[in-house]
């Protein structure tokens, strides 16, 4: 491998202008595509082999009207008025007739027809539902009936929008992203101390996130793809764009400092860091895309296309990046910031605190593993009380729409009327002189659920094999009693119905759904958990051809993922801090989450280890001293490692200054993660452990070195070879210099 990649390096700069060129090319023609595609996201699920999508589809076919999707209309009167009054009851009807008309609209509820009027007379319900899809509404309807609204606005009264489909509302993407961008810069700045050699990481990952958007709005045009995908993808490229750029920089102005030439010092870092680049995208992209086992489009699509990120983000980094250092030159240290040193982190340039920090821990190996353990178990305790469930209107900002017509009706209604549960009757197997009587018992016995607040009166499709019965439960969507509820529905009672009638009932609804997503979720867990670690070991064992060493990466970025698990069920399960993240209540973990963000961060830890241990093994291959090359790895990779993870953090943390719930808990996990995992893990934990491992680190079976594979990721052999082709040049050169004659003066 680092021989193919110091190859590429080579070609990449002596051709620098051809992949300059290549790359620009790539971006214009995957902007122009996407734009070209008009692809938009959508945040319908479909989750194939549950419940809820049998149920789904068995309206879809037999009776449309009641499938299709479905907008809440919330109104409230003015302070001191009832929404029953004639005048406002007029208003309200006139607005709900005009709804109805609307090209594209099934039909429209007004509150005389659902009966919703609250106790006290001011607030009241009205229904408008869609034969299609949410992801099939046109604009053009929503936007009539957005429309229509203003009649009863113009009457006094207030209207809210609810439900699947919210009228008037246009999802924009959060632009918080160049905070972390400014951010990057800055740490970039420091670290360099040069404005040119800064620039590099922020432009190839510019380009590289450029071209990874585009290609997610091209494929946007052809499968549903979450609102969230285009977020998270921007939060992922970004960090792991700048942070590959910057490994490999930094190995080139060592090279450069060491007194190579430009194209081969460029060729050397391709080799080196370049190679640990590599495998790491490599993990990023196998544990992101492993998400594929879960069985969940959405969730499958959405990893997908944070992995494809990840994986161009990568083949800048070994291609355009070298390009791009062969048309700098020597120049890279240029346009010097004042007042900063210009460190490349070359031996030469003397102790640094990494240096400090390393001997610390290595000389007390003991006392630093088992307080770095502390440290990480207490953060992790939380987990033990970890709340799931996803995102309802509950949670969006207090000032749109979806909020206020949640809050009115969980104030004047009960937080039931939120988590409405469909019951679907399937009356084929009933004779047709018995539906009805079916239908009945049914109904009788969901009435006799305990946490049934209300059951409304059944609507049967015009064929007579199909029935839809509205369940209001006690408690709300993201309330334990509701998830209680479904199961118990879906329990034995059903079997006694189906034995006694013929028909069987399936249920559904919002609510329902979210639930068998968390089920399917939590059935996944264990494989695909297995599964990452189990390909992780494997290629960590091949690259660093050791047992103890993928064992030891392994636990520790388990640790690292634990702990930041704790802090999100602290911040957003317990409300600690919450403010600071503009949460203004308690929320569950949106059940997706923990899945999601264990695979990206088993990914991107692995960021950090392998660039630390390849570090550590290369000079234990040169120096065979276990203590000093983990004192020697440390220290080197110190300073760019805390970088790499300053620009991480920054990126994810801007994130939670927008306004959905999903990624301001990717914001918060993550970026407390990157955290924990580059300063106790990494700077604590792995020097700590392997101090103790001593030379054992490094040993493996004779029989299965034999039978693995040799990648060379860290470029050792290709490295001694390198330098021994650059002593003998030196030797000969010296030897030509001796004998060349003397000038007679």
């Amino acid at each position: 491998m680092a021989t193919f990649l110091y190859r590429l390096g080579h070609l990449s700069v002596r051709r620098r202008r051809y992949v300059l060129f290549a790359w620009i090319a790539l971006l214009l023609l995957a902007a122009g595509a996407s734009k070209a595609a008009g692809g938009e996201t959508s945040d319908e699920i479909s989750l194939p082999g549950t419940e809820s999508q049998t149920a789904f589809d068995l309206l879809a076919d037999r009776f449309p009207s009641a499938g299709g999707s479905f907008t809440q209309v919330v109104f409230a009167a003015e302070e001191g008025h009832a929404v029953d009054e004639p005048q406002a009851m007029a208003a309200i009807d006139r607005t709900m007739a005009a709804m109805g008309k609307v090209d594209g609209v099934s039909v429209a509820l007004g509150p005389k027809l659902t009966g919703a009027i609250s106790e006290d007379h001011t607030t009241a319900l009205g229904m408008v539902r869609y034969p299609d899809s949410v992801l099939e509404v046109e604009d053009a309807t929503t936007e009539a009936v957005a429309e229509a609204a203003g009649i009863a606005r113009d009457a006094g009264i207030r209207v809210e929008f609810g439900g699947q489909v919210v009228p008037g509302v246009e999802m924009e993407p959060p632009s918080t992203e160049m905070l972390g961008l400014a951010v990057a810069i800055v740490v970039l700045l420091v670290s360099f101390g040069s404005v040119l050699a800064m620039g590099l990481p922020i432009v190839t990952a510019l380009l590289g996130l450029g071209i990874g958007i585009s290609g997610i709005g091209l494929l946007s045009a052809v499968v549903d793809l979450s609102s969230t995908a285009p977020t998270l993808a921007i939060m992922i490229g970004l960090a792991v764009g700048i942070d590959y750029a910057l490994f490999v920089v930094t190995r080139h102005r060592q090279n450069l400092a060491a007194g190579l030439d430009v194209e081969e010092a460029a060729a050397r870092a391709n080799a080196t860091a370049g190679g640990a680049v590599l495998f790491a995208g490599i993990t990023v992209v196998i544990a992101i895309a492993g998400l594929a086992v879960i069985g969940i489009p959405f969730v499958t699509v959405m990893g997908l296309a944070a992995a494809a990120t990840v994986a161009i983000a990568v083949l800048v980094a070994i291609t355009l990046l070298p390009a791009l250092l062969g048309f700098v030159g020597h120049n890279i240290d240029r346009f010097r910031v004042p007042g900063l040193r210009n460190r490349t982190g070359a031996t030469h340039e003397g102790e640094t605190w990494g240096t400090r920090w390393a001997r610390t821990v290595t000389e007390r190996p003991g006392t630093a593993l088992a307080g770095g353990l502390v440290v990480m178990a207490v953060l992790a305790l939380p987990v033990l009380s970890m709340r799931m469930g996803l995102p309802d209107a509950g949670s969006e900002p207090t000032d749109s729409t979806q909020r206020q017509a949640y809050d009115l009706v969980s104030e004047k209604f009960g937080a039931g009327y939120n988590a409405q549960l469909s019951i679907v009757v399937d009356l084929t197997g009933a004779r047709a002189s018995e539906a009805r009587r079916a239908v009945a018992t049914v109904e009788e016995r969901l009435r006799s659920f305990e946490g049934v607040d209300k059951v409304l009166p059944p609507e049967v499709n015009e064929a007579g094999d199909t029935a839809v019965i509205q369940v209001v439960p006690a408690s709300g969507p993201a309330d334990p009693d509701t998830e209680s509820l479904v199961h118990g529905m879906r329990g034995d009672v059903r079997d006694e119905v189906r034995d006694s009638t013929g028909s069987s009932y399936y249920v559904a609804g919002a609510t329902a759904a979210n639930i068998d997503i968390s089920d399917k979720l939590a059935d996944a867990l264990v494989p695909f958990v297995a599964l990452v670690i189990g390909l992780t070991l494997v290629l960590l064992t091949i690259v660093f051809r050791s047992i103890l060493v993928p064992i030891k990466a392994a636990l520790a970025i388990l640790v690292s993922i634990g702990s930041s698990f704790g802090v999100l069920v602290a911040v957003f399960n317990w409300g600690w801090l919450a403010g600071l993240v503009g949460v203004d209540q308690t929320l569950p973990i949106v059940s997706f989450l923990p899945m999601m963000m264990f695979a990206i961060l088993f990914g991107l830890s692995m960021d950090y280890e392998v660039f630390i241990l390849t570090r550590i093994h290369e000079e234990y291959h040169r120096t065979r001293d276990a203590a000093g090359s983990v004192l020697t790895g440390i220290s080197a990779s110190a300073r760019v490692i805390t970088a790499a993870a300053l620009i991480m953090i920054s990126v994810f943390a801007a994130f939670t200054l927008g306004d959905s719930p999903i990624i301001k808990m990717f914001g918060v996990g993550l970026a407390a993660a990157v955290f924990l995992d580059a300063t106790v893990v990494r700077m604590v934990l792995v020097p700590a452990v392997m101090t103790l491992f001593g030379d054992r680190a490094w040993r493996l079976p004779r029989w299965l070195d034999r039978i693995l594979p040799d990648l060379d990721v860290e470029g050792e052999e290709l490295v001694e070879r390198l330098e021994a082709h650059d002593a003998e040049v030196a030797r000969r050169r010296a030897a030509a210099s001796r004998e060349e004659p003397t000038p007679v003066g």
